[in-house]
């Protein structure tokens, strides 16, 4: 996989996709699995703002239900069940526990009701082409039974719970990498670290019609014009930013946005994600994660320039504060206690509610037809569960617009480029035995991350075993970092320890594990000394702890 931008010659595109995260890199393999011809540009790096900002699951939505919002439950589920088919190593079912509390807004009898609702809308969750990942119903337990599975839930006036299965996801960062690599299987061009600075504009008396983007190759610094018959832009928190740069007749509605944050702590948590509630109703997540607990999230108003968004000590403290009023019952958790936080910003586009928490996850796709603008569609809104379907009507859309033959859309049905496993619990075992040489459980790890790809990182190290040496307790090693390089576009570092990989993920990795990354990545990327310690300088400043 290689930037196109780099040897970019002029020719004309089908459709240029604005934007690397989940919802670009969807559109994009949508298109390009559909015949059309694509170029994709992700001004960063691809799933590094809101697609990497996650709780890290591929759930329904269950408080939606809450809110009427049916339809948008039953499909959030419907493309769970997909999810977990085309992408096996990276989506997996996981149970989890609603905690019910007698002065819940949410009481045991409302949540029976809403497990029965959900349970209806999920009526096809077990029609799965891998049948050990089939779901089991959900029961109620006891205030005991709460205790003996989360020992450190809050007693006092606990009622019982809910169990019941969703799912997780292994690793957004890399499930959004793999319909990037899907998309360039079926020819799509791709490119990170291009920067949209305009549009190319045709003037006619009653219209503009968009006919491609001029882009800033952030690593070289050249400027390029691609053309398109059609532009979609799927730039997210940045959606209205990018539009701006088109508009003249276009209303300045700016898009509204909301905070999410997370942060990782000491294991929490066992098997089970807590589901638990502040006192003005609004839920919060523990989550097993590679033996520690990710903690989030929280859904709050943004106000402001998206890239001049950071996580604050603030945030990280109200979070602290709803948490513990609902959890930690033997020990809460203390500031001390965070090893890493992230945060990203979600594109909302209901502006009915004065509280983004109840501002609905659905999504628009408009042509700016009706404002004065030809050859341009922005996708807003919506969420990670949805956006292969949101991928799926978009480009229904678009081949309307460019009057294509309708062609039917075949992503539902088919693995995604490094997902084609039949049975993941075989698939592991079979890598279990192939390489004696690394832990099981390391094994397992690393067949989540890479999938049919996991042959290529242990080949790396085919002349050189001490390139498979662990750097943490999950195995990742520096085979990975190289493969990373050559084969994922990555070209910072961050970019190798936080998105194709996860050794930064759990908090600072310690500074021999980093340099031993950053010497290696220097070597492979021609960096020289002052370039590397700019690298080491940027990764420290993001796993620094707001104080």
């Amino acid at each position: 996989m290689k930037r196109f931008i780099e040897n970019y010659q002029g020719e004309e595109f089908d459709l240029i996709v604005i934007g690397g995260g989940i919802t670009g890199a969807t559109v994009a393999y949508e298109a390009a699995s559909r015949g059309l011809k694509v170029a994709l540009v992700e001004k960063s790096d691809f799933g590094s703002a809101t697609s990497a900002a996650t709780s890290k699951m591929i759930h329904g939505g269950l408080r939606y239900l809450s809110t009427y919002e049916f339809g948008l439950v039953r499909e959030s589920l419907k493309e769970r069940r997909v999810l977990t088919n085309i992408a096996p190593n990276f989506v997996h079912p996981v149970p989890f526990l609603f905690s019910i509390y007698k002065d819940s807004k949410t009481s045991n009898l409302m949540m029976k009701i809403g497990m029965l609702l959900y349970e209806l809308f999920s009526f096809d969750k077990n029609r799965l082409w891998d049948n050990s990942k089939k779901m089991p119903s959900h029961k109620s337990i006891s205030a005991q039974g709460v205790t003996n599975l989360i020992p450190n839930a809050l007693t006092k006036d606990l009622v019982g719970a809910q169990v019941y299965y969703d799912c997780s996801s292994h690793s957004p960062e890399r499930l959004t990498l793999a319909f990037i690599k899907s998309a360039v299987k079926y020819g799509a061009h791709v490119a990170n670290y291009t920067k949209v600075d305009d549009f190319i504009i045709e003037d006619n008396a009653k219209s503009k019609t968009i006919k491609g983007i001029k882009v800033k190759d952030e690593l070289s610094r050249k400027n390029h014009d691609i053309n398109a018959k059609l532009v979609i832009n799927c730039a997210g928190p940045w959606a209205d930013i990018v539009l701006d740069k088109a508009k003249e007749n276009i209303d300045d509605q700016e898009l509204r946005r909301s905070e999410g944050i997370h942060f990782i702590t000491k294991k929490l948590v066992d098997k089970y994600i807590f589901t638990g509630a502040t006192l003005e109703g609004k839920h919060f997540f523990l989550v097993p994660y590679r033996n520690h607990t990710l903690i989030g999230t929280t859904d709050k108003e943004y106000i402001g320039k998206p890239d001049d968004y950071k996580v604050t000590k603030k945030a990280i403290t109200e979070l602290l504060n709803d948490v513990n009023q609902s959890f930690g019952d033997n020990e809460k958790i203390k500031y001390k206690d965070i090893l890493y936080a992230y945060g990203g910003l979600r594109p909302l586009v209901e502006d009915q509610t004065e509280d983004v928490y109840n501002s609905s996850r659905k999504y628009e796709i408009t042509g700016e037809k009706k404002n004065g603008i030809e050859g341009l569609i922005t996708v807003e809104g919506g969420k990670f569960t949805t956006s292969r379907m949101l991928a799926e009507k978009a480009i229904d859309k678009a081949l309307k617009i460019l009057k294509f033959p309708k062609k039917k859309s075949i992503s539902e049905n088919q693995y995604l480029n490094v997902s084609n496993i039949k049975n993941f619990d075989d698939f592991v075992e079979k890598k279990q035995k192939q390489y004696v040489e690394v832990l099981p459980d390391q094994i397992e790890y690393l067949a989540k991350s890479y999938g049919t790809e996991i042959d290529k990182i242990f080949s790396i190290a085919d002349n050189d075993k001490t390139l498979l040496e662990p750097l943490n307790a999950d195995g990742e090693n520096l085979s990975q970092v190289l493969f990373a390089i050559r084969n994922e576009m990555a070209s910072t570092l961050s970019d190798i320890m936080l998105r194709r990989t996860g050794i930064a993920l759990l908090g600072h990795p310690g500074k021999e594990t980093m340099r031993k990354v950053a010497k290696l990545a220097a070597k492979e990327l021609d960096w020289n000394n002052k370039e590397m310690e700019i690298e080491i300088s940027k990764m420290e400043e993001i796993l620094k702890i707001p104080v």
